[in-house]
């Protein structure tokens, strides 16, 4: 756990008692701090409780100005409506933080990485800790992505945190300087948060702000949004390196022919074949390469050692993760749980990823629409369609591709029974790929997200266990 001494016998207030808020206030506690905690929700007090940890509900604190408030990035500060804990600290003017303001306040001696994105971002940074991890350095990832920052080990000098942040950890930051800096890429998403496009485009960019001097900044150039953040950062003097996951870049680093080329120093030789990367299916996956071979050479990782991390990448959960593989009836079947995919451009480039997809996708749908799918429809068997938004994504399809069959299954396991029956039809491909890619937001049925890819990973499995014994 992260020391946090600027915080002995300080008055520190944390807001949401989940995951990440729980570590804080652990982390404060332990190091001398006063903590007044509250949730919302009597079962996270109670685990607190039980954590040792002081509650105070802050719905009723006399804010001041030299009372930081810790803040779940879940919960708003401002948009769409502040929280009242939130407007009330906003209102005495306090410092609103998240965890990874007391992570960069308290360890400044390592070397950051920071890694933020619409889709990727996940995948990104796990692949660059991949990478420094077997190539013996000392490195934590979390953030975003993981353990919470503050349950990471203390590092010194010679360490490399890897942090993927989100659009509303970036706005609770400011004393993170990163050396290198990813932008992956910025399409719509959260805009009710963050008072639209623009709002969010501004929340993204802060990742520039929160570097060191001479910090790298590593910027996709495979969507306009982000292809124009690059070029304002090189027009206000910062270091830019562009990559790709669709073509050459040059200057950069981009793919040609499914091969990584590294054009940033004297060799422009072709880098490695990203076909040996398994778990790195994808032209959206050869863009998480392009960054994750940036960002480490830069840190100094030796060529050879940055493309056996590439090779020996095992990939993340409810990523295009292949969670089942049978030969049944004479028909090949994987199943490929992308439940993190909760927005249609995400789900799309997981279209375009694969061949003869049964897909499955739905539940609750996001103000961007899925237009964003249509490079990947033409690889669609079937589509079979759950949760609140089934109804909306089946009239899209129908207008779409309106010879593709739809199917609105409603619930997840009455999709994964009518897909595989489907891609087990003599009809069907010799091989396909049971897809859930759900383009969609999980809370109309699931938890989150992890929670409704660890259903269809059970399920998968049980299914073709009944096929097999058919």
């Amino acid at each position: 756990m992260i020391p946090l001494p600027d915080f002995a016998n300080k008055r520190v207030a944390v807001m949401g008692l989940g995951l990440a808020g729980l570590s804080t206030a652990r982390a404060l506690t332990r190091s001398g701090a006063d903590v007044l905690a509250w949730d919302d929700n009597p079962v996270g007090r109670k685990q607190a409780q039980d954590a040792g940890i002081t509650i105070a509900d802050l719905s009723v604190l006399e804010w001041t100005a030299d009372l930081p408030l810790i803040l779940t990035p879940g919960i708003p500060h401002k948009l769409p409506v502040a929280h009242p804990v939130a407007a009330a600290a906003r209102a005495a003017h306090a410092d609103i933080w998240c965890d990874v303001e007391l992570l960069a306040r308290s360890i400044r001696a390592a070397t950051y990485v920071s890694i933020t994105g619409t889709n990727g971002k996940s995948t990104t940074t796990a692949l660059i800790g991949h990478v420094l991890a077997s190539a013996g350095w000392k490195v934590q990832v979390g953030g975003n992505l993981g353990p919470p920052v503050l349950d990471l080990k203390a590092l010194e000098a010679d360490g490399v945190y890897v942090l993927e942040l989100s659009s509303y950890q970036l706005e609770r930051i400011f004393s993170l300087r990163s050396s290198v800096a990813i932008l992956l890429n910025v399409t719509d998403d959260h805009l009710d948060r963050h008072g639209g496009l623009g709002g969010y485009v501004d929340a993204k960019r802060r990742l520039f702000e929160l570097t060191t001097p001479d910090a790298i900044l590593i910027i996709g150039i495979d969507e306009p949004l982000a292809e124009e953040l690059a070029t304002d950062a090189e027009d206000a003097g910062r270091t830019v390196i562009r990559i790709s996951g669709e073509v050459p870049v040059d200057g950069g680093v981009g793919i040609r022919h499914g091969l990584l080329r590294d054009d940033t120093g004297e060799s422009k030789d072709d880098a490695i074949d990203l076909g040996g990367a398994t778990a790195l299916r994808g032209s959206h996956n050869h863009q998480n390469a392009a960054a994750a071979w940036a960002a480490c050479r830069i840190l100094g990782v030796d060529p050879a050692a940055i493309t056996d991390g590439l090779v020996s990448f095992p990939g993340l959960p409810h990523r295009q993760e292949l969670v089942a593989h049978a030969i049944r009836h004479g028909k090949a079947v994987a199943f490929i749980n992308d439940s993190k995919a909760t927005n249609a451009a995400s789900a799309g480039r997981a279209l375009s990823s694969y061949d003869n997809i049964f897909w499955i996708a739905g539940g609750r749908g996001k103000d961007d629409g899925y237009d964003a799918l249509a490079p990947g429809l033409d690889n669609l068997k079937a589509a079979f369609l759950i949760g609140e938004d089934a109804s909306t994504i089946a009239a899209y399809l129908n207008r779409t591709v309106p010879a593709l069959p739809v199917t609105c299954a409603e619930t997840l396991d009455m999709a994964i029974e009518m897909a595989a029956v489907a891609a087990l039809a003599p009809e069907a491909p010799a091989e396909s790929v049971i897809l859930l890619s759900p383009a969609c937001a999980s809370f109309d049925q699931f938890k989150n997200f992890g929670a409704r890819g660890d259903v269809f990973r059970a399920m998968s499995q049980a299914t073709l266990a009944v096929a097999e014994g058919a």
